[in-house]
């Protein structure tokens, strides 16, 4: 509970008694949220103004404690009363700004040693549970002021896609660039078109020398090949699917190679 301790350095002369000092915690939490206390009793004093101290007279009720708070965006006002019933503490505190009431019972020595009021290392126990109990039962309720709002997380949009190779990368909007394609010389690449049967991707189940990225020379079947195709013999823009060896060492299958369907059918 950073902050605390110079204030109960600063309040010590005043506490006398376990709920003194545990009245000085629940004073620092609305503090930490974003409070500022006005003064004692029900109604405004002269001359009153924001503190982070606690104000003149505060522990002069052993029975019930009257301090008012308000937010640093003066959105909330606070009445707090903490009524002592036998070993526990009873905090009522209204919103007199939007009529909230909220309610919290807290065990003294849940929270206070009372054997160590004068060290202030050792008077508190179980702060993160008062804290916890001071934001769940009163700063929820009633609404944190607006500078002491809790910042949301960041946008899962920012999250790098990359890190998670079971996610789905964000569908790209209408009219957006399209992603870019495997290039056909990526050995990933191969059975894609088979995939995309519409085109736009390279690498099917074949492998077509002629089509499989690897740098060759351009043929023009238009121009004729010497001894197999008389020039002229293709149109121009014509499909052209070779029917043999373009040259020396041409590697790869030929797709006339293949098995016809249903050719280890006897009847056919």
């Amino acid at each position: 509970m950073a902050g605390l301790e110079p204030l109960y350095a600063w309040a010590r002369p005043a506490i006398s008694r376990p709920q003194d000092a545990l009245v000085c915690g629940i004073h620092w939490e609305l503090i930490r949220h974003g409070y500022r206390c006005l003064g004692t009793g029900d109604q405004p004093g002269p001359d009153e103004r924001k503190s982070e101290l606690l104000p003149a007279g505060w522990e002069a009720n052993k029975e019930v404690y009257t301090l008012r708070y308000k937010s640093m965006d003066d959105a909330h006002e606070l009445l707090l009363k903490a009524i002592m019933v036998e070993d526990s503490m009873i905090l009522n505190v209204m919103d007199r700004s939007s009529q909230k009431v909220a309610d919290v019972t807290l065990a003294v020595a849940d929270y206070i040693n009372p054997e160590h009021l004068d060290d202030f290392h050792k008077v508190y126990k179980n702060t993160e549970e008062l804290r916890t109990r001071i934001t769940s039962g009163i700063i929820g309720p009633l609404g944190a002021p607006a500078g002491k709002a809790r910042k949301e997380p960041e946008s899962k949009e920012d999250e790098h896609w990359g890190e998670n190779p079971l996610r789905l990368p964000p569908r790209q909007p209408m009219g957006t660039r399209a992603p870019s394609r495997p290039s056909p010389l990526s050995p990933f690449a191969v059975g894609g078109e088979d995939l995309n049967p519409f085109g736009g991707r390279s690498g099917g189940m074949i492998v077509d020398p002629l089509h499989s990225g690897i740098p060759h020379p351009g043929i023009d079947p238009s121009s004729g090949i010497p001894g197999r195709l008389p020039p002229g013999a293709v149109p121009p823009g014509a499909r052209f699917d070779p029917f043999g060896p373009l040259g020396v060492g041409r590697s790869g299958p030929d797709p006339d190679h293949l098995p016809p369907p249903g050719y280890d059918d006897m009847f056919m």
